[in-house]
């Protein structure tokens, strides 16, 4: 049984070099990438913190950085955390269990955030007193299943990570429209909201516990 991973770069490359770690068989086919889209940058003194749910905020950078480094950032999980380290940002909060956690923790009550991501966004529920603009930054084009997938995928051999709801659905959409049978294709999922969006089917479908890479990773192992 192979991994396939479909996530934008570089995770993908992240995601596989991980998977190689535990002594996994893994391929790497990203069926999309992150561009920035132009945004209305408000002013930074109207905010205590960015929160930040990916890693592309900052990968894809911007002029608008230098103006919103004095701002801490909260960011979803470590992956981010290190991307908004390496573009000279300072992390005051790191979430374990997606972003809610971390408007839910002492940390994330009362604050006035600024929300950067990507146009699709997880919906959130800040605790009263916290308010959170969001600004859409980046943008995920999809691209066509490419043959040599679609053939690993028509094999049965393959065991597929989703990272996000948006991978997801375009992934089942390609394997629709190549006519390659759901029954076939085992999914494991970075969350029940992506599995959920990955639809029915499917030959298995698993989550990870916790929305990180280690998780799914473990998960993985534990189905091929």
């Amino acid at each position: 049984m192979t991994l396939i991973v479909i996530r934008p770069e570089p995770g993908a490359s992240s995601t596989a070099a991980l998977a190689r770690a535990r002594g996994l068989a893994v391929a790497a086919f990203p069926l999309s990438e992150a561009r920035r889209v132009d945004w209305e940058v408000p002013d930074p003194a109207q905010f205590d913190a960015l929160l930040v749910g990916s890693g592309n905020v900052f990968r894809l950078g911007g002029a608008w950085m230098e103006a919103f480094r004095s701002l801490p950032v909260h960011a979803v999980g470590r992956t981010t955390a290190e991307a908004a380290r390496a573009a000279g940002f300072r992390v005051d909060v790191v979430g374990e269990g997606g972003l809610q956690s971390i408007l839910d923790a002492p940390a994330g009550q009362g604050m006035r955030y600024l929300r950067l991501g990507g146009a699709e966004r997880v919906a959130v529920t800040p605790a009263p007193g916290t308010v959170i603009e969001a600004r859409t930054v980046y943008e995920i084009a999809h691209h066509a299943m490419p043959q040599p997938l679609a053939d690993s995928l028509r094999a049965g051999k393959a065991l597929v990570l989703l990272h996000s709801a948006g991978a997801a659905r375009h992934f089942a959409a390609e394997c629709d429209r190549l006519g390659i049978d759901r029954a076939l294709v085992r999914l494991a999922c970075l969350g029940p909201r992506i599995a959920e969006a990955a639809g029915e089917g499917w030959a298995a479908v698993a989550s990870a516990p916790q929305p990180d890479d280690a998780a799914l990773l473990a998960l993985a192992a534990e189905l091929v």
